[in-house]
């Protein structure tokens, strides 16, 4: 079906993006074969560094004529194998395209190459007295990445996700050309969103080469509320009595002991409290102490009146730092916990996030598994994790099948689906096609096929 990468085709390549941005064989470090969980391996026949739109449409108009699939690959910081080249070919590292393009504070919006990191852009914004929101815990994970995923992160509760900050996209088709989807105005009316269509499409439609996105001014207050329960179930339950209690918090993350226990030994650094099962962490941001102030005394004294054991705020720097950091650093500390691990990336109800997470505490007690977890308990995204540890090859085989099936199975009978933000990939696609069947499976792939009608964009993920 596809056609292996000549030597003629590499010298093409070598002449479109110039010395030392081509690699192959020996010369690709083994770590392109997989993203950051690993499990999904495969090496690609070479590996080509783009730096301009135009490198990029070069390098697709080679490949679509010579019928050579090509992967788009940022940091690598992805969960579920879509950034891994399966097919071979040529994986298309957008790394080098890292620049902020342009600032306007007029229309609050960016313009910026998918190269460019979270943590730049975050920074770049604040410095300029503005908030990009979406904040995904992988602050290394590229802007591309965020968009073709749909990231969310933290502050999805009060200010939405990836998609909601989206304004147009800069993009290379399959065959090569360059289009603009979308547009710069705050709406739009005309026609089918194409953009939209693109973001969440984890590299199968086509690339992105720049995006132009909103920005919010940035909030003068922020405070955050850390609130220990005595076990998990009257922690979670009190998360729909928070959002019903018409304040609207930045985050609203839950945790467990073990999970911040697994930080604290990672980080080497110490968590405020530990001595309890289970914890809500929010924030609060506005702009006026009053009002930020009001809204997290009355969400304190809610949790206090419901069970709540306490309620400190953390509204210094250190403090701030100290919370964070073991929040953020979650998925590594987990990971170092473990031989090997995989992930269920699910969304379900509010509502029923208690009976979800109470479900994988009798799913490991069955299968005699460790499955910690962790999320955003304010829009019901729980990142969970099955561990190895000293499991055999065929057990740790079974249990994640078995883990799997049970959890995706009772995340559909809760109303939920397979994924919240880290996207389908290569890992999860069978799972994607039980859920949804076979019209929707279809409707996707007659829209792949129109916008790659030789199937040679980040092949074998999704819906094929």
């Amino acid at each position: 079906m596809y056609n292996k990468v000549t030597a003629e085709d590499r010298s093409a390549l070598q002449g479109i993006v110039g010395e030392g941005n081509l690699f192959w064989g020996d010369a690709i470090n083994p770590d392109y074969a997989h993203d950051e969980l690993g499990g999904i391996e495969h090496m690609p026949e070479v590996l080509v560094r783009v730096r301009t739109t135009e490198e990029v449409s070069k390098v697709m108009k080679l490949a679509y004529e010579r019928c050579i699939p090509v992967t788009v690959r940022g940091s690598g910081t992805g969960l579920v194998g879509a950034a891994v080249p399966v097919e071979g070919g040529i994986l298309l590292e957008t790394t080098k395209m890292n620049r902020i393009l342009s600032l306007d504070k007029e229309r609050l919006t960016v313009t910026v190459q998918p190269g460019v990191l979270l943590m730049e852009l975050a920074a770049f914004a604040e410095e300029n007295d503005f908030l990009y929101p979406p904040d995904p815990g992988e602050k290394s994970a590229t802007i591309g990445g965020n968009i073709s995923t749909n990231a969310g992160g933290m502050r999805a509760v009060k200010y939405g996700v990836t998609r909601d900050y989206v304004r147009s996209l800069t993009v290379v088709m399959p065959n090569g050309e360059i289009l603009t989807l979308g547009a710069t105005v705050a709406k739009n009316s005309s026609g089918y969103s194409l953009k939209d269509l693109v973001i969440g499409s984890e590299g199968t439609l086509c690339v992105i080469c720049e995006a132009v996105l909103k920005l919010v001014p940035l909030p003068k207050v922020s405070v955050s509320l850390l609130v220990p329960f005595p076990d998990m179930k009257s922690a979670i339950e009190s998360v729909p009595k928070i959002i019903c209690s018409k304040v609207i918090p930045t985050a609203i993350e839950y945790m467990s002991r073990d999970t911040i226990l697994f930080s604290e030994a990672y980080l080497g650094k110490k968590f405020p409290d530990t001595k309890n099962d289970a914890y809500i962490l929010l924030t609060f941001d506005g702009n006026s102490d009053a009002q930020v102030e009001q809204d997290m005394n009355t969400v304190a004294d809610l949790c206090l009146s419901i069970g709540a054991l306490d309620a400190y705020i953390v509204d210094t720097e250190e403090r701030k730092k100290a919370v964070w950091s073991a929040r953020g650093a979650f998925l590594e500390a987990i990971k170092s916990s473990t031989t090997e691990m995989d992930e269920c990336d699910v969304v379900v109800p509010v509502n029923k996030v208690d009976e979800f997470i109470k479900f994988t505490h009798t799913l490991a007690e069955e299968l005699q598994v460790r499955i910690p977890s962790f999320g955003h308990a304010g829009d019901g995204n729980l990142h969970v994790y099955i561990c190895r540890d000293e499991l055999d090859d065929a057990s740790w085989k079974s249990i994640l099948e078995t883990s799997f099936d049970r959890m995706y199975q009772k995340a559909e009978e809760l109303g939920g689906l397979v994924s919240g933000e880290h996207g389908i990939g290569y890992a999860k696609k069978e799972y994607l096609k039980k859920q949804y069947g076979q019209t929707p499976i279809a409707l996707m792939q007659g829209i792949k096929s129109v916008f790659d009608p030789k199937n040679i964009l980040n092949p074998g993920k999704i819906c094929y």
